[in-house]
């Protein structure tokens, strides 16, 4: 439901601020199992949705980025302000990915979706990176500091290279961080390894996305 912030950053002196807040953004997705840190990838242009019961990442590292790739229907890059959340590894419980596209041939839209992590077996991953835009969630933290250079070495979870603009930017850590009831758009998700019990994914006629936008 995929991250890292790939290839083909233009900064432009970008320097992304997170409000240091205990509300602190983190997130959950799916992905492709590419390593520890996957190669460089432009982001589709589409962002997708992503919803699950709880999620427990450990040590959590979270700052400012961009992630850049294809705009959906024209050949002009697209830059899109992310918040990058890295676990050592996570747990989520009863996850659903969507993703709904346009189908204007059929007058409607198809909707992928994807459900795992439920019957009492947790979806897990490990050196789980996120690119999210927008997160709703009830959180708790262990271990927090907020207000950490990016760059300082005793960050357990690595920042993803080419992501970072300066050294001394803004980020917040956590030896652990547990979310309910997570509500999530995201561009992007990398994971070492994902593993994906009871998975089960589907074709849908029309919107029919793991959430509703509130109005």
């Amino acid at each position: 439901m995929s991250s890292q912030v790939r290839g083909g950053t233009r900064w432009k002196r970008f320097a992304l601020v997170m409000v240091p807040s205990i509300a602190a953004t983190a997130a959950v997705g799916v992905g492709l199992a590419q390593g520890a840190l996957a190669a460089s990838f432009s982001v589709s242009g589409q962002d997708f949705k992503v919803s699950a019961d709880e999620l427990v990442g450990h040590d959590l590292i979270q700052y400012g980025s961009v992630a850049d790739g294809a705009t959906l229907g024209s050949k002009e890059t697209a830059h899109h302000p992310v918040t990058i959340s890295g676990f050592s590894s996570a747990k989520i419980t009863n996850m659903c990915q969507s993703l709904v596209t346009p189908v204007p041939v059929l007058g409607g839209a198809i909707t992928l979706q994807l459900r795992t992590g439920n019957k009492g077996r947790s979806a897990e991953a490990t050196n789980l990176y996120l690119d999210v835009a927008e997160l709703d969630a009830d959180a708790k933290f262990d271990q927090l500091d907020i207000g950490v250079a990016v760059g300082d070495g005793s960050h357990v979870t690595k920042p993803v290279p080419g992501t970072v603009a300066d050294a001394g930017l803004f980020s917040q850590r956590a030896k652990t961080a547990t979310l309910t009831n997570v509500r999530q758009k995201a561009w992007a998700t990398t994971a070492g390894t994902f593993t994906l019990p009871d998975l089960k994914l589907r074709l849908l006629s029309g919107n029919q996305p793991c959430y509703q936008d509130e109005k």
